[in-house]
């Protein structure tokens, strides 16, 4: 990389040597508090999570958060952000930086950073970076006076995109609920010509007289539209039967004689996509040790093992027999019902409300007990109604897949424009070169100076120098009087 010819008074860099980077602090459950100081993790910045833990202990000054400190998480998720809540402590696996050069520079230098950061980065489960890859990637670095031109123009040009992403996210949160919405009223009938709905003296559960169930309250189903009928799922399928999985060597990646699906096969808008890391078994392993859990197209699959539980999806005619593993159960419709009012009534909020809480939860999972599919209540409508349903309801969901997919290509088009903008910002292209300027080599070595002497002051037990300059000013010169920012952490094992 650094063979790459660098614009006028541009220098390279390590990314280590442009800021003091302290990592948090590792908070123990018996020092969390209900007052206090909020405690910062990773959650808390990425919005995946928005409850916080509290410390009311001492905390030092590098552990304490500010409004406005520019702080990177480098585990699970990484990323780059600016603190807007009130003073707070900073738990481990998140760096708070001070800046040596442009804050505002650095912030989006490290966020133009971060794939090279994941590549970096190590771990099956929640992956991070270590401290010697961060402090050592390269990066190049125009003069401070450049800096700040990139900043100005850089601001302007992503706030805009920031804008459009917000939209683009907005109309995202919107496609599920008008998903489950259509879902809803396609299987409770208010799409239906036999809408109104009763009033709740009508006889659409009148068929589950005299049934009972631990799991389901029958008397308590909302009222359907004259003609429909809720009906127990035994009573209107041929069979509901889960699968099993069987050993290891029984099972073939790529090929084999019959497709076995996982519950990873099952697409959460109502489809199989068996070119997910398709599985086969052999046809004597299907025939005798899997033959209760063979399936046919047309048979309507949903998954009891959890999350997400709701996948659902009608078996295609891709092949002539399938078979499923354990996580999954399969409805055969019989006569009354068609497989797709099936598939779409299992989809539905209400009904799939009425499964989830009957899931008992066991070490993470939510699982489905097979009595409990054959317990749950049908919305049933005569035939006609359910194919005429199924058609309105299609092309309904067919409209927001094509939503959709414009959303998912808008917000791919913002995103590879971002990269590019950062690319060309962090190139020398965005902005033009001054020959005016002071050189970055210039600024690098006044760094690199007085970092060398912060270090030999604290090496002879001098005091540690406290940083006066503002969040965006690089260091002094060293034959400034000013004091100069404190030396970054020693090396942790990341």
């Amino acid at each position: 990389m650094k063979d790459l010819k660098l614009p006028a008074g541009w220098a390279w860099a390590r990314l280590g040597e442009l800021g003091e980077y302290v990592n948090g602090r590792g908070f123990k459950k018996s020092e969390w508090s209900e007052t206090g100081r909020p405690i910062i993790r990773i959650q808390n910045l990425t919005g995946s999570g928005s409850a916080f833990n509290y410390y009311a202990g001492t905390l030092e000054e590098r552990h304490t958060v500010h409004p406005g400190d520019l702080l990177v998480s480098w585990a699970a998720t990484l990323g780059v952000y600016i603190w807007q809540g009130s003073e707070a402590a900073l738990n481990q696996h998140i760096f708070k930086v001070k800046p040596f050069i442009d804050r505002s520079f650095l912030r989006h230098l490290i966020d133009y950073k971060i794939q090279e950061l994941l590549a970096a980065s190590h771990g099956s489960g929640m992956v991070h970076v270590t401290r010697s890859k961060f402090d050592e990637l390269p990066v190049a670095i125009p003069p401070l006076a450049e800096q700040q031109r990139i900043v100005d123009t850089l601001e302007g040009g992503l706030s805009r995109l920031d804008a459009a992403a917000d939209a683009v996210g907005g109309a995202k949160r919107r496609i599920k609920p008008f998903i489950a919405s259509v879902l809803d009223r396609t299987a409770l009938g208010a799409l239906s010509a036999d809408a109104p709905v009763q009033h709740a003296t009508d006889g659409s559960q009148r068929l589950l007289a005299g049934l009972s169930s631990k799991r389901f309250d029958y008397a308590a189903l909302p009222s359907l539209p004259e003609g429909w009928f809720w009906r127990r799922s035994s009573d209107i399928c041929e069979f509901i039967s889960s699968g099993s999985t069987p050993k290891s060597h029984l099972m073939y990646a790529g090929s084999g004689d019959v497709p076995f699906l996982k519950v990873y096969n099952i697409t959460q808008d109502g489809r199989v996509d068996f070119t997910n890391k398709p599985t086969y078994v052999d046809r004597e392993t299907h025939e005798k040790q899997l033959r209760r859990s063979r399936v046919r197209p047309g048979d309507v699959l949903t998954n009891i093992v959890g999350p997400p539980l709701g996948k659902t999806a009608v078996v295609p005619d891709q092949y002539p027999e399938w078979n499923i593993n354990q996580a999954i159960v399969a409805f055969r419709a019989g006569h009354e019902v068609h497989p797709e009012w099936l598939s779409l009534a299992l989809r539905s909020p209400i009904v799939l409300g009425m499964l989830q809480k009957t899931a008992k939860a066991t070490a993470g999972q939510f699982n489905v007990a097979l009595s409990t599919c054959r317990e749950l209540p049908l919305p049933i409508p005569p035939m006609s109604t359910q194919l005429d349903l199924v058609a309105q309801s299609t092309e309904l969901l067919e409209v927001s897949d094509r939503f959709a997919s414009q959303v998912a290509l808008i917000s791919l088009r913002s995103h590879h424009l971002r990269q590019a903008t950062l690319r060309r910002a962090f190139t020398g292209k965005l902005v033009s070169q001054d020959p005016a300027d002071e050189p970055a080599s210039v600024l690098l070595d006044r760094i690199r100076t007085e970092r060398k002497a912060q270090g030999d002051r604290l090496k002879r037990g001098g005091p540690r120098l406290r940083k006066t300059a503002g969040p965006d000013s690089p260091p002094p010169p060293p034959a400034s009087s000013t004091p100069s920012a404190t030396a970054v952490q020693q090396e942790l094992p990341l």
